[in-house]
């Protein structure tokens, strides 16, 4: 789906545990976060990917391009839409987007048209006719991803749909990606929530080193924030320091109740020039 469908909004849902962040901002998910839903005769393998735009840079490239090759592994397509998206101009622009995407997929698809806590029901039915033009959808499902309404018979209609076959992880595995994973997010969300413009979009996080301690002693994590200009590292840090605490003290709880032990963070912010056309630093960012 688009960005800021809610798909990671989703996946934390079904999940039940926060494992692909989530901000009002588009274009914040960059990598494929694989999540594991098993439950009484079946298991659900999802793929969250990045939204669906038209990329410039070689960092939104590689992420449409994860999306799009996602897609080929699939048995089931589910295909999140912003139900509050109605404006007549902008529905025939991403239609024409969508139906080209949707031309890409040989497998069932799943329409879930999410927000529908904001939308008025008087617009659902034409809403969903419209959407039927697109593509001969095996379902479609109205939702609510925040307030989890009707996800339950999203999940029914996904399982009616998937092939039979082996259970690849086992029942108590939510997500296939590590902690350092999940902790760089942490830390690339809270960026994202706190600061403007073009900076989010002009960060990552490393993480330098992830020192497991002794029982009763605290994870100690060091992650570096890259940014493209110095003067981006000046917002980062803050007049005295006070966004880069910020940004730690945001991150840790999270961090905290992730790992279930106590997080002693460390950060530090680097320029690196165009990082994001640096096919090496975007390869060490799992991109």
């Amino acid at each position: 789906g688009p960005p800021n469908a809610g798909k990671s909004t989703l996946l934390n849902h079904f999940i039940g545990q926060k494992i692909a962040i989530v901000t009002p901002k588009p274009q914040t998910t960059r990598n494929r976060i694989l999540g594991v839903l098993s439950g009484d005769g079946y298991q659900v393998i999802l793929l969250d990917t990045p939204g669906l735009h038209k990329p410039r840079e070689l960092l939104n490239q590689e992420m449409v391009r994860i999306a799009l090759d996602t897609l080929a592994e699939a048995d089931v397509v589910l295909f999140l839409a912003d139900a509050t998206v109605r404006e007549p101009e902008r529905l025939e622009r991403l239609g024409k987007e969508f139906a080209a995407y949707l031309q890409r997929v040989s497998c069932p698809v799943v329409l879930a048209l999410n927000k529908m806590d904001r939308l008025d029901k008087t617009m659902l039915l034409p809403l969903i006719d419209w959407y039927r033009t697109l593509h001969p959808f095996g379902a479609v499902v109205p939702i609510s991803a925040l307030q989890g309404e009707e996800t339950g018979l999203l999940l029914e209609e996904l399982v009616r749909l998937l092939p039979e076959g082996p259970q690849y992880y086992p029942d108590d595995i939510p997500t296939d990606a590590t902690e350092r994973f999940i902790a760089a997010e942490i830390i690339r969300e809270k960026v994202f929530l706190l600061t403007r413009d073009e900076v989010p979009y002009s960060t990552a996080v490393l993480i330098d080193s992830f020192q497991e301690a002794k029982e009763g002693r605290p994870v100690v994590i060091h992650a570096t924030i890259l940014v493209e200009q110095p003067s981006q590292k000046g917002i980062i840090i803050g007049q005295q320091g006070r966004m880069l605490t910020q940004i730690r003290k945001n991150a840790v709880p999270d961090i905290e109740e992730m790992l279930g032990r106590r997080v002693t963070l460390r950060l530090w912010v680097k320029v690196k020039k165009k990082w994001t056309t640096n096919e090496q630093i975007l390869r060490e960012l799992g991109l």
